[in-house]
């Protein structure tokens, strides 16, 4: 008998942060509304049966370097390429957060 191991499922979206403090947006003096939508949207689409996965380099920079295209981006422009987001494999924005209409929209390309 055979032990097989179960293969990771490949998260449907997949968000490479710049460094940050916190992922929330709610820490610090001023209220960061990006990261708050942000969350939101994530939220929404993990209520609707999607993957979400950040990563953040502080604390998984492997990640950073596994996906070949993000570390690439990386290392040319460094880190004002950042955020950078990856859905069915592919990169679909840099520079800035993706709002919930346009991950629904690119969601329903990969379909």
């Amino acid at each position: 008998m055979t032990d097989k191991v179960p293969a990771l499922a490949t998260p449907d979206v997949e968000i490479f942060d710049p460094p940050l403090c916190c992922p929330t947006g709610l820490c610090g003096p001023v209220l960061d509304t990006t990261l708050v939508d942000l969350s939101e949207a994530i939220f929404t689409l993990e209520a609707e049966g999607r993957t979400v996965v950040r990563h953040m380099m502080t604390a998984d920079p492997q990640a950073f370097m596994r996906n070949r295209e993000v570390y690439q981006l990386i290392k040319e422009r460094q880190l004002e390429v950042l955020p950078i987001t990856v859905l069915g494999g592919r990169i679909i924005k840099t520079d800035a957060y993706p709002t919930l209409d346009e991950l629904r929209i690119e969601l329903a390309r990969n379909a």
